[in-house]
């Protein structure tokens, strides 16, 4: 098949590049020209979709910030670092937390397809626990808190036009959970923009292509523009709850509700502390100009101070995406924002169809939820345990929620166990495991022990029996191109090569 490109122009100059249009004045001004027509053509795309006016408002305030060709970056010298946070393991569990959870709305990131790790549908459709999905234990973890008679709690996912579909068929087997359309946020999508002139594309073989997720920092707009954060005020609630549906620890914690309550901080972030694997992953820091706190990714920092940034004894903590937002004060801020939040910008290049390299390349322009913290004045954070930090991005991940390094417990949160101290083992599995149904035929025989691991390495074609057990570092390597059986028996601080 021919791919065809066209950008949504009528003006013969639209193959210059940003930096050629700042090269000379007639150049500027006619760049100035193309960006006004670029953005009313973003607008009337948008408008056309159905796209509520705060989701369009937050687009074309990053486009904007993208054709000024703003780097965003942020200097080690501009801000300062984290030394000490309160901790949850100090707060008290409320002797009665009703009126607080009344008050309370849970919301699960359901957004993503997992496409990654080779899946179709829903991410959180993935088995974790013997039969039961991600999906399964958020369901089952809320309807535990309702049968303790918590009351008036709510339960909401935030799902794209990718997942809604997905997640309405799944949670249907939970009617008490209620009618699946009055739990849903619907995320937006986003036009991509064409990196040679910075239009919106069209791609009229599949339109579908042209657009994008827009980060889970759409939350904001979409509260916004859906109308759901009035709705939620109107109906006396204040405190929502936000968290990766792939993340199953995050489970509603009165101490932190209480924490957050007493605080009266508009915003609160959990975090947990830096370990050598999270040296590239972003930290929380103090903007030193105002004292706000911000979150600074390894995108954002300037080549010269990577070493700093890298440092988890200077910069000690890092956002799991564990938020808390008070409502009253989200609605204050957005309207002071004449309704928007500043947020960074984050600006992927990829192409047109991400399945094929050869077609032109597209930015896709994305915002981060946690990063508004900095938009917050007076928003705090807190230390909390690893244990409300287990996400599964990689089939690796999986496999260490899928162990024995982990446990479902009554209330059907999974946690790592006792023994593990806090530590998550560390499973590195090669490309021969990246996709889902690549990696379920390495643990069809049986999940290995991983209870007493430090690191396990799986490299080639391989394929676990029962009773493997894992202690210490333990790295298996496998030769040829035939699958090869790791043998059930006791395998510690050892290099096994089939």
């Amino acid at each position: 098949m021919a791919f065809r490109l066209e950008v949504l122009t009528n003006r013969s100059s639209i193959g210059t590049s940003p930096q050629r249009v700042r090269s000379t004045r007639s150049d500027e001004l006619e760049g100035s020209l193309d960006m006004q027509d670029f953005r009313g053509q973003i607008r009337a795309k948008m408008e056309v979709a159905g796209l509520s006016s705060a989701a369009i408002r937050a687009f074309l305030f990053q486009y904007d910030k993208l054709a000024a060709n703003e780097a965003g970056l942020i200097d080690e010298n501009a801000i300062s670092a984290i030394q000490s946070l309160p901790s949850i393991d100090r707060e008290p569990v409320p002797t009665d937390g009703s009126d607080l959870v009344a008050k309370t709305v849970v919301l699960k990131l359901n957004g993503g397809l997992g496409t990654g790790m080779g899946l179709e549908k829903a991410k959180s459709l993935l088995r974790v626990r013997r039969e039961l999905t991600f999906l399964d234990i958020i369901a089952r973890q809320f309807m535990h808190l309702r049968d303790r008679g918590v009351p008036g709690l709510r339960l909401l996912f935030m799902n794209s036009f990718s997942t809604s579909a997905d997640t309405a068929e799944a949670l249907a087997a939970y009617p008490a959970l209620g009618v699946p359309g009055k739990m849903e946020l619907m995320q937006n999508k986003v036009p991509k923009i064409e990196v040679k002139s910075l239009a919106p594309v069209r791609w009229p073989d599949n339109p579908t292509l042209e657009w994008c997720p827009p980060g889970h920092g759409d939350i904001y707009p979409s509260l916004l523009g859906s109308g759901l954060l009035d709705s939620l005020l109107n109906d006396g609630k204040e405190f929502l709850f936000v968290s990766n549906s792939d993340n199953l620890g995050a489970t509603l914690d009165l101490r932190l509700l209480g924490f957050f309550a007493k605080s009266e901080a508009p915003f609160l972030m959990e975090v947990v502390g830096r370990t050598p694997a999270d040296r590239k992953g972003g930290h929380l820091a103090r903007r030193n100009t105002d004292q706000r706190l911000l979150l600074r990714e390894s995108a954002q920092c300037p080549e010269q101070d990577l070493v700093m940034f890298q440092d988890i004894d200077r910069h000690r903590y890092f956002n799991t995406n564990n938020l808390w937002i008070r409502l009253s004060a989200l609605r204050r801020e957005l309207d002071r924002g004449d309704g928007l939040l500043p947020l960074p910008l984050i600006r992927n290049e990829k192409t047109v169809d991400p399945r094929d390299r050869s077609t032109p390349k597209v930015y896709q322009l994305e915002t981060a939820m946690g990063a508004a913290i900095e938009c917050f004045e007076g928003a705090v954070a807190i230390q909390v345990g690893r244990n409300r930090f287990s996400p599964v991005k990689t089939t690796s991940d999986l496999l260490a929620v899928r162990s024995d390094a982990y446990e479902l417990d009554s209330d059907f949160r999974l946690e790592l166990r006792a023994e593990r101290n806090g530590v998550p083992p560390i499973v590195k599995l090669s490309d021969d495991y990246k996709l889902v149904d690549q990696f379920e035929p390495l643990i069809a025989g049986g999940i290995p022990s991983l209870v007493g691991c430090k690191s396990l390495t799986v490299e080639g074609k391989l394929a676990f029996d029962p009773g493997v057990e894992i202690v210490g570092d333990v790295k298996f390597a496998g030769q040829g191109p035939e699958t090869k059986r790791i043998r059930s028996g006791y395998y510690k601080d050892t290099v096994v090569v089939l």
